[in-house]
């Protein structure tokens, strides 16, 4: 095998109890990992311990346990977290000094989605290599005949207390002479991961929160509140005149920021937020801001003033994440909210997110809109379609045809992108430039240039 067919950019997800998000699938997943762990691959080469945690799905508890019997199976034990934000379970991996964490979400997904995402023992998200790796183990009979007996089956324990060891974590990310005192957070939580810890995050430090989307029943995850959905919390916001709102995702790895106006703040402007107030304080190293090809141009124009630079990688956290680590950097993200904070975690985290900006906003006695003013983005259009395959791009010479022709047409003032979603079965295509009402057509022609490729 030379290439991934399970493993999308964020992990494997499907229809739960449909493939590749079968109760078969999840076993044959936890043997293929907990083989790893034995073998030394992963972790630290002994009998092994990996942490499963999941979101408030109601196929969570079918895949948590298959996953579960398959790694018990080959003799490694298993720590059940329950519900938890995956930059928690990230968190708790690295801090129990687990082999791999596993999460069992499809982050921002109808609820029938479900999905599995993996974490080394330091926290960080498996190299394509080992994904592969795990995709052949699962997909062959490699280790069909690898079952241990007797004592040498693994053992499955809850740990209780991983929420409360995540609220202090992400407690202490928030500036320590500081609170959130009189500061009134309208906190979204999608009926999803994030429900207990994000709204106890921002009452201990002080904060009066109204709190959105805390009552889980399994299938309400992401339906109609969420990130996915800020006018739900900007409105709540107006209501109650608070000073912020933060809405999440169903496993709370990324953010959408709306400010006391009911404004929501682009994922790119929480970026630019905190880039220049780290640099400030001398704590953006190299002076430099890790951000994907999706965010818009506006952000260098932001930044560069400030000597800060943007480095660009593929769609993808993971993609930021491996970015940052090669080249020492603390700061980076996802226009969509995936925030990463280097110095403190491992993985985008939307509480840890909004804790930050929030303590920015606080040592700069200054609202949430003061700030995002910094950030003027150039106009965007990006649309997202269903597909039914995805050819690649260079195979369809109509497509590029087009896609230079709007390129040539705006020069260094505008920019395309036109790729496939990693996890799902769309295409996006994005064009920037200085009119709005021309961009828009120049997407909508690439997309039906496209459209009519993938219909032969």
């Amino acid at each position: 095998m030379s290439k991934r067919t399970l493993f999308g950019t964020d992990g494997i997800r499907g229809r739960a109890n449909l493939a590749p998000m079968t109760v078969e699938s999840a076993l044959q997943f936890g043997r293929a990992l907990a083989y790893l762990v034995r073998q030394g691959q992963l972790g630290r080469g002994h009998k092994g311990r990996i942490v499963i945690g999941k979101d408030t799905r109601l196929s969570g508890y079918m895949v948590e346990q298959a996953i579960a019997a398959g790694v018990t199976s080959m003799g490694v034990d298993v720590m059940l977290v329950g519900p938890l934000p995956t930059p928690g379970i990230a968190f708790i991996t690295h801090s129990m000094r687990a082999d791999a964490g596993v999460v069992v979400s499809a982050s921002h997904n109808p609820y029938d989605d479900n999905g599995i995402k993996v974490f080394g023992h330091d926290g960080f998200k498996l190299p394509d290599e080992l994904e592969l790796e795990l995709e052949r183990l699962m997909l062959t009979d490699a280790i069909a005949d690898v079952r241990p007996t007797g004592t040498e089956i693994g053992r499955a324990r809850r740990i209780d207390d991983a929420r409360g060891r995540f609220v202090v974590f992400l407690k202490n990310v928030f500036p320590s002479d500081l609170s959130l005192d009189g500061v009134r957070v309208v906190v979204d939580c999608a009926h999803g991961a994030a429900y207990k810890v994000a709204p106890e995050v921002f009452s201990e430090l002080g904060a009066e929160v109204v709190s959105l989307g805390v009552e889980p029943n399994g299938t309400n995850i992401n339906d109609g509140v969420g990130s996915l959905y800020p006018e739900h919390v900007a409105r709540r916001v107006r209501e109650t005149r608070a000073d912020v709102g933060i809405a999440l995702d169903g496993d709370a790895d990324r953010v959408i920021v709306v400010d006391e106006t009911g404004t929501a703040v682009p994922g790119d402007a929480v970026l630019a937020i905190c880039a220049r107030e780290m640099h400030r304080r001398g704590a953006l190293k190299e002076s430099t801001l890790v951000a994907t090809v999706m965010s818009n141009i506006g952000l260098e124009r932001c930044l560069s003033p400030h000597g800060i630079k943007v480095v660009r990688t593929q769609v993808g956290d993971r993609y930021v994440v491996e970015r940052m680590r090669e080249g020492g950097f603390s700061l980076g993200g996802e226009n969509s909210g995936h925030i990463i904070f280097l110095d403190h975690a491992t993985t985008g985290d939307g509480v840890l997110a909004a804790v930050a900006l929030l303590g920015e906003a606080r040592r700069e006695g200054k609202k949430v809109s003061e700030l995002a003013r910094m950030f003027t983005p150039v106009p965007q259009e990006l649309l997202s379609f269903k597909v039914g395959k995805k050819v690649p791009l260079d195979q369809l010479p109509e497509v590029g045809k087009v896609v230079s022709d709007v390129e040539s047409k705006w020069g260094d003032d505008g920019r395309v992108l036109v790729r496939y979603s990693g996890t799902e079965m769309k295409a996006r295509v994005m064009v920037e430039g200085p009119d709005a009402a021309a961009i828009r057509r120049d997407a909508e022609s690439i997309r039906d240039v496209m459209l009519q490729c993938l219909a032969r």
